[in-house]
């Protein structure tokens, strides 16, 4: 059994962290690179940025902040939002970034996966599914940060993604994302029985029993948080003693 990463979720919009709720009513919560830095010294896995309106522009705009925060933090970092094209993909590791996080652009040209995952390898590739529920067991992927309808069943492009070479998925419950209310369990387990590749679980963790629940109980690998971190309902460090107390394997931290 490998390790659960913890991983600090950074939500961007221009210059500054935001958090929402549902991925919409974005507040400002301060410098992503101050908040980068500080979870990185308390022990964070990994940190995952995200452009929130990248949709907005068509592009990532996160080059900048990406390459300020390699300067100071010494752990994988993934980007996503408004990455369109390999091109794109290049520019954000050129930046410090390690692996980046796709999910508009692969659900309207599922090709760039596979060219993604060529050209970089699969390690790189991050397949990101922002997902709703329509009805019990079933859920659709949203694109656009959550504002448009797919029409694909979650499960069936979470196949798909592996099949053309994503090297791990993240998937977002836009119904529990900034509620508090923990895990969709029943989402994470129906995508870790559905592929063989690391599942990130994100969306809805408000305390550390979700943590424990969603790796113990839906098979999550890695598990994004954001709120309870921002608004210093915990620390990194608490946490991963917390995941220890209730049977969780994560990595020794000690600063």
């Amino acid at each position: 059994m490998s390790n659960t990463r913890l991983i600090a979720r950074l939500d961007i919009k221009g210059a500054n962290l935001i958090k929402g709720v549902h991925l919409e009513g974005l507040r400002v919560i301060g410098d992503p690179g101050e908040y980068a830095k500080k979870y990185y010294e308390q022990g964070a896995d990994e940190l995952l940025y995200i452009d929130i309106v990248a949709s907005l522009y068509g592009r990532n705009k996160l080059t900048n902040i990406i390459r300020a925060a390699a300067k100071d933090v010494f752990i994988p970092i993934t980007v996503g939002g408004g990455i369109r094209s390999v091109e794109d993909v290049s520019d954000l590791l050129g930046a410090g970034a390690d692996k980046v996080a796709i999910n508009t652009a692969a659900v309207l040209r599922p090709e760039l996966i596979h060219e993604v995952s060529r050209r970089f390898g699969s390690q790189c590739m991050v397949l990101s599914i922002e997902a709703k529920q329509q009805s019990p067991g079933h859920w659709e992927v949203y694109t656009d940060t959550g504002r448009e309808r797919s029409g694909i069943d979650v499960v069936e492009w979470a196949r798909k993604g592996e099949a053309l070479g994503a090297g791990e998925i993240l998937v977002t419950s836009i119904d529990r994302e900034g509620t508090r209310q923990g895990f969709d369990l029943a989402l994470t387990r129906a995508i870790t029985d559905a592929v063989g590749i690391p599942v990130i679980a994100s969306g809805g963790m408000g305390k550390a029993d979700d943590l424990v629940a969603v790796v113990r109980e839906s098979g999550a690998n890695a598990v994004a948080m954001a709120d309870i971190l921002h608004y210093e309902r915990a620390t990194l460090g608490e946490l991963r003693q917390a995941a220890k107390a209730g049977g969780v394997k994560v990595r020794a931290y000690e600063r």
